[in-house]
């Protein structure tokens, strides 16, 4: 299984409270995909170096994540048909993900 890191940029126009839902429904979305581990940053609001789809500011989040490159094009793709991301970003690291079978997952809230 690979390691990848998924960013996302979401529109800042959106509520807090619709944004911290969408990140959460997201983390529980690629659980269920990869059947792993999945660990989440919410960045906050940033400026934008160059404008993206008209935006100069936007919510950045990124996730820490292991899966096969199959899972992560259906990632990619969910990402692609919500329209309250304006721009998302998949790198591959150098390590392979290896889930840790004693250690169980947090539940945090935003």
């Amino acid at each position: 299984m690979n390691r990848y890191e998924s960013i996302i940029i979401i529109k800042p126009s959106i509520d807090e409270e619709v944004k911290k839902e969408k990140l959460k429904q997201y983390k529980k979305y690629i659980k269920e995909l990869t059947n792993a581990k999945v660990e989440m940053q919410d960045l906050g609001k940033k400026n934008l170096a160059y404008d993206i789809k008209g935006y100069k500011q936007g919510y950045f989040a990124v996730f820490n994540l292991g899966c096969n490159p199959e899972k992560l094009s259906e990632l990619e793709n969910k990402y692609r048909t919500d329209e309250d991301i304006i721009k998302s970003v998949n790198i591959r690291q150098e390590e392979n993900f290896e889930e840790d079978e004693d250690s169980e997952e947090d539940e945090q809230e935003l």
